[in-house]
């Protein structure tokens, strides 16, 4: 079986399309990607790479089309804008080259924007072959999460957009339950047409590797691990917030470690200037997805948050599943789903992502719990993970519903 794997992220850049399209090919097909120029999260070009190496090259067997795009540099509203336009005109136009390619089966990881999904739509129609598509991030809910847009009109015409597009595929694949009928329910599709298969971690996060040197550079105190993106959808202001109540009480030993990198690190960094925090804020930049398991290690516990904007009601966080395979315990501060999973896991602590006080106070109890209690929560996270979100079940499920136009 020959597939086009059709998404705007692919390696160099950290994103777990690369891992699929590894199982993949661990189960015997031969996978071409479509995808553009890696500069995502910092928003500059990745070495080797520029605006006008629109070129093919293999990364192991796999033969990679790149796509013009601009890049996201600075991520303001408009380099966003650019970014998320671009692409998608560049790989329809580019959609034509490929056409004379034989492809068995199109699959579409849709991130943002959905209209990345608009090349292997267009190979779909032409040449009849039969596309899942992956809904990653949905739209239009999650444009509103990093793109503040009031007009109604605006509003309204993107929802008309997003939706005709999520009616192309064959089949459709979602991150979450509820976001699993929310499709059935809105493009009135068959219950077996659109399948739940929730996001599952690469295997090295289940790696436990220690580094020394990290080890050395925090050898004391209480070390909070962020690891990721930072966007204005993370909520830091509500992190930092609750990081000056912890400093009001003489917590200046609690250490949070930011391992990434994203539009809204200048931001995340002069808030903690300003609210005078320098001594409990490490930034650690974009690291390799390779150095993760080192960074566990280190951690105490590990946070996600996420704003609440209505979209973490359908999706539950791949973040929030590395972090349960590296087997420690989990602090989140998220709407949605998510929080039904950390409470039946018994793996960790949950609080409103807008209350920083209740944050605070849980970032207190588990500092105030022995070793020795924080190792059984971890421990109950890493085996929820590997029954519920184990990475080749995963990928297992995801080719038998590609395989599932056949025949």
């Amino acid at each position: 079986m020959k597939i086009l794997v059709v998404c705007q992220h692919y390696w160099p850049e950290n994103f777990r399309i690369n891992d699929i399209v590894d199982g993949f090919l661990e189960r015997g097909a031969e996978v071409d990607v479509l995808c553009g120029q890696p500069n995502y999260p910092a928003g500059q070009f990745f070495e080797g790479y520029d605006s006008h190496s629109v070129k093919e090259e293999y990364h192991g067997p796999v033969k990679i089309y790149r796509t013009f795009e601009i890049k996201r540099g600075n991520n303001s509203n408009l380099r966003i804008f650019l970014n998320y336009i671009t692409f998608p005109i560049a790989s329809y136009i580019k959609a034509g080259k490929l056409m004379k390619n034989h492809y068995d089966k199109i699959f579409i990881y849709q991130l943002s924007p959905v209209m990345m999904a608009a090349a292997g739509l267009r190979i779909k129609k032409k040449k009849k072959i039969d596309t899942t598509m992956y809904i990653l991030d949905i739209w239009p809910q999650n444009l509103y999460s990093v793109l503040d847009i009031k007009s109604k009109l605006l509003r309204k015409m993107m929802y008309k957009i997003s939706m005709s597009i999520y009616k192309k595929p064959d089949r459709l694949i979602t991150v979450s339950e509820k976001m699993r009928r929310y499709f059935i329910e809105k493009l009135n599709r068959p219950e077996d047409n659109v399948t739940f298969v929730p996001q599952s971690p690469e295997k090295l996060y289940e790696e436990r590797r220690s580094n020394a040197e990290l080890r050395a550079r925090f050898s004391g105190g209480f070390h909070i691990v962020f690891t990721g993106n930072i966007s204005p959808a993370q909520n830091f202001d509500m992190v930092t917030d609750a990081a000056v109540l912890l400093k009001d009480e003489g917590f200046t030993d609690i250490k949070f470690i930011i391992v990434g990198d994203g539009m809204s690190a200048n931001d995340l960094k002069a808030s903690v200037e300003k609210k005078g925090l320098s001594e409990m804020f490490f930034f650690e930049g974009f690291r390799p997805i390779s150095e993760m398991p080192e960074y566990a290690d280190i951690a105490d516990a590990l946070i996600a948050t996420l704003k609440s904007e209505g979209v973490e009601d359908y999706s539950i966080p791949a973040k929030v599943m590395s972090y349960m395979a590296s087997g420690k315990p989990l602090l989140i501060a998220m709407d949605g789903e998510i929080n039904d999973i950390i409470a039946q896991a018994e793996c960790g602590l949950t609080s409103d992502p807008d209350d920083a006080s209740e944050l605070a106070k849980n970032i207190k109890t588990l500092y105030h719990m022995d070793e020795a209690e924080r190792k059984k929560i971890g421990d109950n996270a890493y085996r929820y993970q590997q029954e519920h979100f184990e990475r080749d079940k995963s990928i297992d499920k995801i080719l038998e519903v590609i395989k599932g136009g056949e025949q």
